[in-house]
């Protein structure tokens, strides 16, 4: 990390967890322990990880709406409720010290990897039951975006679980949706961000750039190999990051 500089680091990493994020979901779970790991304020981190997930995130949109996987009334009543969600849970993390969200990382990054890792056999055992009406996806929405505003890692997971199973969208519609609601929350959360400063400029340009070319050569790497083979990468980048991110607040406790 040391030998490749800051922003090289972060560009690499960011690259990487476009292409995660492209292939399997999750991406999350590797940019924010980087730009962490790579020495950023936590605030700042959270920021900044938010800039290039919306830039990221705003391609795969496009995609599914080209290709008529999202479900318009579930997804734009869900976006509503993300928007204001992730907006004000970007306003509470502003207020929470950076002790606090450093311990925050360190808990909630293995517990959403967990879910990702396991959504397999989650899908499996949940079986569609759809109930929610359009109100239910504006409280869904709402409360998914309260956590991606707050925190964000695994967002794009909850949201296809939730709308499979609670709204009983096929699967890749739901992932459509996902991708729809999950660009809500990021615009929501990023407003607030950049009406505070708190996104590290030019770095933000640059690593907004490495997530789309990520993307790019996941999306590709997902028609012809799939989400497994990445999958046992993603554990062992997110061992080692949040190792180093710990290391760090051990060094500045």
């Amino acid at each position: 990390m040391d030998g490749l500089g800051p922003g090289a680091f972060l560009c690499l990493a960011i690259f990487v967890g476009g292409m995660v994020d492209a292939i399997a979901g999750g991406g999350g779970l590797i940019s924010l322990p980087a730009y962490l790991a790579a020495g950023l304020p936590p605030h700042v981190a959270l920021a900044t990880n938010k800039f290039s997930s919306t830039v990221g995130t705003l391609g795969a949109a496009l995609r599914y709406l080209r290709a008529g996987q999202v479900h318009p009334s579930s997804a734009l009543a869900a976006a509503a409720g993300a928007l204001a969600g992730a907006a004000l849970g970007a306003r509470l993390v502003l207020l929470v010290p950076d002790r606090i969200v450093h311990l925050v990382v360190l808990v909630l990054v293995p517990s959403a990897a967990a879910v990702l890792l396991g959504r397999d056999r989650l899908l499996a055992r949940w079986r569609p039951r759809p109930g929610l009406g359009i109100g239910g996806a504006l409280g869904m929405g709402l409360a998914v975006g309260l956590y991606d505003g707050f925190f964000g890692p695994g967002t794009g997971t909850f949201l296809t679980i939730g709308f499979h199973v609670l709204v009983g969208l096929p699967l890749l519609v739901a992932a459509g949706n996902a991708r729809l609601v999950n660009l809500a929350s990021n615009v929501g959360a990023l407003v607030v961000f950049l009406l505070e400063g708190r996104v590290a400029f030019p770095l933000a340009w640059a690593v907004g750039l490495a997530g789309i070319l990520g993307n790019q050569v996941g999306s590709s790497l997902a028609l012809r190999k799939g989400e497994r083979v990445v999958r046992g990468f993603l554990v062992v980048v997110l061992v080692l990051l949040l190792a180093e991110v710990l290391r760090r607040r051990v060094a500045g406790a």
